[in-house]
């Protein structure tokens, strides 16, 4: 009886693959994926989109390029990095995960994620809220004004904004001081309990960079960089970011 004879085609060659082990010189070997599962096991997003860590790592690792630099499900990834710390190999999927956001245009990116990088240049703030150095200002006194007269244990607390030569700088979600300010009071509790020397900055106190999650080079650095200033034109020594 004559044999079939099977053909298996050449597949063709993976540019983004290799444009990411070239990116990644740690971690980024990604034919040492062992397709254990670790990775998906521990993954918010495992089961989102019928992908999960490993099958996405695993379809990137077989050149299968068009699949993953058009699916949605790299923009459900929290980046959180469990998968990277379960890994036994130490493969970087986020890392691959980030490096498919920056190959989409912006006009393709989730309209929020993009809408708050962008926002956050419209006062030197960078805030995503778009919330102002007056805004800011008013809302840090008002609030804490409030807490002065009605909790008399903290009646000699403190705010500062701009206090030239304090030691630590805080940043500070900007969602709080707009919808929720009350929930800046705790912090600003315990910085008073241990006589810590700390300022805000009315410039750069945002704390938050959607910048990073819609894998935008340029304007993460430049939202880094409008922070540092502003910790260095006060002169402090310590920059505390809460995110």
């Amino acid at each position: 009886m004559a044999s079939e004879v099977i053909e298996i085609k050449k597949q063709a060659k993976s540019t983004f693959k290799e444009e990411v082990m070239k990116i990644l010189p740690e971690g980024g070997n990604l034919n040492l994926c062992l397709t254990c599962g670790l990775c998906s096991s521990g993954c918010p997003a495992t089961g989102l989109e019928d992908m999960d860590p490993r099958k996405f790592l695993r379809m990137a690792s077989l050149g299968l390029d068009e699949e993953v630099l058009n699916s949605n499900w790299a923009w459900m990834c929290t980046m959180c990095q469990r998968c990277l710390i379960a890994c036994p190999m130490k493969i970087d999927i986020p890392a691959l995960v980030f490096n498919v956001r920056n190959r989409w245009p912006k006009e393709t990116q989730p309209k929020n994620i993009r809408g708050s990088c962008d926002m956050a240049f419209k006062n030197e703030t960078c805030s995503a809220m778009g919330a102002s150095e007056e805004d800011f200002k008013f809302v840090v006194e008002d609030v804490l004004e409030e807490y002065q007269e009605a909790q008399l244990e903290f009646a000699e607390m403190q705010a500062p904004i701009d206090k030239q030569g304090a030691e630590f700088f805080l940043n500070q979600n900007s969602r709080e001081p707009v919808t929720e300010p009350d929930e800046m009071v705790p912090l600003w509790k315990i910085l008073d309990i241990v006589g810590a020397d700390w300022t805000y900055g009315s410039k750069g106190w945002a704390a938050e960079n959607y910048c990073l999650f819609v894998a935008d080079n340029e304007m993460w650095e430049k939202n880094v960089r409008l922070k540092a200033k502003a910790v260095d034109d006060l002169g402090c020594k310590v920059w505390l970011n809460t995110e």
